[in-house]
Order: structure tokens, then sequence, then C-alpha cells
């Protein structure tokens, strides 16, 4: 008989109440409890395509609809009574599973949560270090451990600014005379490591200084970056009480409220929910919060105006014309178009302006990233992404702006 091993919990309260399964071959399914038989717990199971799973992993599908949308209209039973990670099998059930709404979840159930299982404490404890562990769920991890280059890195780097405005926050707090002793690279949470199931991609943060050779007297209780991540905290408290959003952000404004709000753009670009756990060996249970993509671009699209951030607005643009100018310490860039000059920038990762020769014609393909300020005003700054040389009367059929 067909079997299955679980690779992920879902939602754990007294016990797993709902896990994610992979079969030999690959494919994805999703185990819901139903109640005990004898001394094993009984949970329904429906085979589940990789992208609905994932739809429900971040909130937008409920979980009646995805058991009912099972591959084939199959489901079965499971009686596990082995310990969790072992092979459990699947016992096919006849009729509609749509007929049988006794087994099925309360209508609008929804999942938005990371895997349950407590990585930051345990790396904590095995590296005697402060940890913070966080998740992703992009469209891309829906059929492996896989997320996008660029947007593991903007999101990366991101947490990354966060954490470091809420560490110089948590340092105002300590009198003046303790700062000399305190090494501001523990701002910043370095090794990187990826723990992670197909479904999700996992990343584990820890303090570039561990805990190892300090002598109790000579490092605060909690530490700096402890508290830093409490911060986080009630930064986070935002998604939970969005009603309440503006004023416990107005609470950490400055470049704090900032940083989340711009990480709460990004996430809303990716369509990805984001989620977090963070342990420390003194502390005796680990610390969660997050945000659910829905959730982030509602908060999103309501407080970056109040707050002036970049609203996360891209834009192709095709310019073409005699090339004038170029600043290599600036990287900045002008081409005279049919509507006058245009000036841009490069990204360090961008293209060279070395060898272009002033008065020869070219094609500039570019992104136009708009920012709005707390004002309204929109501020456009367009960055070459890929440069064609064009032939004297050589015309585009491109937009020209």
């Amino acid at each position: 008989m067909k079997t299955i091993k679980p690779v992920a919990v879902l939602d754990y309260y007294d016990g797993i109440q709902l896990f994610e399964g992979r079969d030999a071959i690959g494919g994805h399914y999703i185990a819901v409890l139903l109640g005990s038989v004898d001394k094993a717990e009984r949970f329904l199971v429906t085979g589940a395509a990789p992208d609905r799973l994932r739809q429900f992993r971040v909130g937008d599908l409920d979980l009646g609809t995805l058991l009912l949308e099972a591959p084939g209209g199959e489901w079965f039973f499971i009686y596990a009574d082995v310990p969790y990670g072992d092979p459990l099998t699947l016992i096919p059930q006849e009729g509609p599973l749509s007929e049988r709404e006794d087994l099925l979840p309360d209508e609008g159930y929804t999942m938005d949560d990371a895997p349950i299982d407590d990585l930051a404490r345990k790396r904590a404890l095995e590296s005697n270090n402060t940890v913070f562990e966080f998740s992703v769920e992009p469209p891309e991890a829906a059929h492996e451990h896989r997320v996008r280059a660029d947007a593991l890195g903007e999101i990366l780097t991101q947490t990354q600014i966060v954490m470091k405005h809420a560490y110089r926050n948590a340092l105002r707090e300590l009198p003046k005379s303790k700062l000399p002793d305190i090494d501001s690279a523990d701002g910043y949470l370095m090794d990187v490591v990826v723990p992670a199931a197909p479904g999700s991609f996992r990343v584990v943060l820890e303090m570039a200084t561990s805990h190892d050779g300090y002598a109790p007297s000579e490092k605060p209780k909690p530490g700096e970056l402890v508290r830093a991540l409490e911060l986080v905290d009630e930064v986070f408290q935002s998604a939970e009480y969005p009603e309440a959003a503006q004023e416990i952000l107005l609470k950490h404004k400055g470049h704090l409220a900032k940083a989340y709000l711009k990480l709460l753009g990004i996430l809303a670009e990716r369509n990805t929910s984001f989620n977090y756990s963070w342990a420390d060996p003194q502390i005796r249970e680990s610390q969660y919060g997050g945000v659910s993509a829905p959730v982030a671009q509602k908060l999103y699209e309501t407080l970056s105006k109040r707050f002036g951030v970049y609203v996360g607005r891209r834009v192709k643009r095709v310019i073409e014309g005699d090339f004038v100018r170029m600043n290599m310490e600036s990287d900045s860039w002008g081409l005279r178009s049919r509507r006058g000059v245009r000036q841009g920038k490069i990204r360090d990762d961008g293209p060279s302006l070395q060898g272009l020769i002033a008065g020869k014609r070219y094609r500039f393909h570019c992104v136009d990233e708009i920012e709005i300020d707390a004002m309204g005003r929109e501020k456009s700054t367009l960055y070459l992404e890929r440069i064609e040389r064009l032939n004297t009367g050589q015309s585009s059929q491109m937009t020209v702006f």
C-alpha cells in the first residue's frame, strides 16, 4: 500500500493537528487530525497540488477548498501510531469527500504560519548563542526548497536593516558608560544556513559574537541583541493589530519603522509571507512573529504614505537617443532623446558605461523606481539594465519617453 512521510508540521496544539507529507515519488499531501482511535491518531489525508498547497500555507486558500480539490477526488485515512517522521499507510476511502461534511473543517479555515519545529531554540542551545530564524514562502518554493536569488538577497538585506535599527534603539537604553565596551557588530546576525523542506525557504542568522568567553558580569542580562529582537517583536505586532498599526509604529518612528515598512513592501511585491522565531540560551522559550502576504500588502498600502517609504513600484522604460555624458564616480549617465536629455544611474551590478562614445546612438533598457514621500510627492529614478548600440538612422518600434 502507498505510504507518505510527514515533512512539515503546519499546526500544533496539544499534539499535531495538521501536517504536510510526501510520498515515495515526491507527491504532496495534506493531513488533518480527526481524533483518536484506540492508541492511534486518525487523520484525513488528500493529495494537493504544490501551488495550491503554497496558497494555503500563506493564507490565500482555505483548508476545505484545498481538501476538496484533491487530484482524482481521492481521499484517505491514516492511523498514526508510530514516531513522527516514520512512514504512514494511506487507507483509500470510497465516495466523494464533499458528501462527508462531518470530516471537513469549518468554512474559512486558513493557515499562514511557518512549519512549527523550534529550530531557533535548538540552534541557540547548541551554539550557546542568540539565533534569529525566518522563513518565506514565495511562489517558486511551492515545488521544492527554492527561492529566487534576488528575492532572498532583498529580503535578507532588509531584515538586517530592521535588526540594525532595532539594535541601535536598544543601545540607547543603556548608560553611556557601557557603550564603549559593546561591539557594534553584534547588531548584525551572520551565519546563514538553510534547513528547510520544500514549500518554504528558511534562513538562520546567528549573532556575530557568541556568549562563549564572557563572564556573567561582563554583559548585561539580557544582551543588547536580545533587547533588539524584543523591539522587532513589538514592531511586528502591527500585523496582529492592523487597526492600531499606526500607533504601534509611531512608538518606533524613525529608521526602525521605515525599515519595517520597506520590508512589508518587499514581501507584498514578492507575494510571500514572512514568519520568524528567535531564541537565546538564557531564555526559556522561543519567541515568534511574522506577517502573511495578504496582511503585508494591506498594511503597506495603508501605512506607506504616512511614514514616507519606498512604495516598491517599478516600471520598465526604454530610451533611445545620443549618449551625451557619464559620471563614473556617481554612476550616472545622460541620453538625449526626442524629449530632451534623460538622466539615470547604474547599480553596482549593472552594465558598465565604459566604451560608450559621446554622440553615438544607443537604446537604454531601464527600470524606473518610484518613491513617495510623506507628502505624497513622487520621486523617480532610472536604473540602467541593458545597453544596445544603434546604427545611424536605425529607429525603434518600442515606446520612447
